[in-house]
């Protein structure tokens, strides 16, 4: 995919692309304490929307919470790209990322570096049980680009059967060991 593609796909899936004057995702710059316990606040239009749209702007409104403030540049900056594109162009790409599998979407949600490797990373990462959820995701933020690359490479190469056993002895390595692990899962 290309790389205006997948800056698009953040965007998207951050609810950016989709700004109008009624949205109830918080925007970029506001304070954090607009939004309290994770509620986004009510904004004019809120009660006209589905329930489906109403979860879905929550969704979207955690996954800017759980950003950095790096990567909430980062899509910010492809929200600018975006906005600078003609209204067909950007069509066409809304239509684009909408024909993608809904996991792929998803995978956006978390943040640039995650999302542009999620499809490699989906099915080691993809389905972890519930209770692990927090403490895999705090993992995979504190990884460099270079360590979500091999991570790919490695959760690509790993038989189904042992990507269970392969994803808790990583989660497992301490920060400073895990180049090491990493050089030496790819290299097998």
């Amino acid at each position: 995919m290309s790389r205006v593609v997948s800056a698009i796909g953040l965007v998207l899936a951050s609810g950016l692309a989709f700004a109008a004057p009624d949205r109830t995702l918080v925007p970029p710059g506001a304070p954090a304490d607009a939004a309290v316990a994770g509620r986004v606040p009510p904004t004019p239009g809120w009660e006209q929307l589905s329930s489906e749209q109403q979860r879905e702007r929550r969704a979207q409104h955690a996954a800017w919470r759980a950003m950095n403030d790096g990567e909430r540049q980062r899509v910010r900056e492809a929200a600018a790209r975006f906005a600078a594109l003609p209204p067909a162009r950007q069509q066409e790409l809304r239509d684009q990322f909408n024909a993608q599998d809904q996991a792929f979407r998803d995978g956006w949600r978390l943040g640039p570096l995650l999302g542009e490797y999620f499809g490699r990373l989906q099915g080691m990462f993809g389905f972890v049980p519930e209770d692990q959820h927090a403490r895999t995701l705090a993992v995979l933020r504190q990884l460099s680009p270079a360590q979500v690359a091999q991570l790919a490479l490695v959760a690509q190469r790993t038989p189904p059967q042992e990507r269970d056993a392969v994803r808790t002895a990583f989660l497992a390595v301490a920060p400073a060991q895990r180049d090491a692990w990493l050089a030496r899962q790819a290299g097998k």
